[in-house]
């Protein structure tokens, strides 16, 4: 009778910590009514696709603010976070 040879396989343990990207932008403060939440503008220019004039689309983000130091015209970059409301997931990380 012929042997099977047996290939055995090793379980190697890796633990590969995958980092998550997290989008970053920046802007400008439009309000900070809120407690520890600030509104963030942010301006992205678009190309049409057709056409290929170019656009400024902005958008407003709600943003954490912990200490409340942010006011009205500053610029501060923001990155997205877990969710810590309904609006808000994205935390400051600078001003400029």
């Amino acid at each position: 009778m012929a042997e099977k040879k047996v290939k055995k396989t090793q379980a190697v343990n890796t633990e590969e910590k995958k980092e998550v990207i997290k989008k970053r932008f920046a802007g400008v403060v439009v309000s900070d009514k809120m407690d520890k939440t600030i509104v963030v503008s942010v301006n992205t220019v678009k190309i049409h696709p057709k056409y290929g004039k170019r656009f400024t689309v902005s958008k407003k983000y709600k943003v954490h603010d912990e200490n409340n130091q942010y006011k009205e015209g500053d610029k501060v970059s923001f990155q997205e976070c877990r969710p810590l409301s309904k609006d808000k997931k994205w935390k400051v990380v600078s001003s400029k």
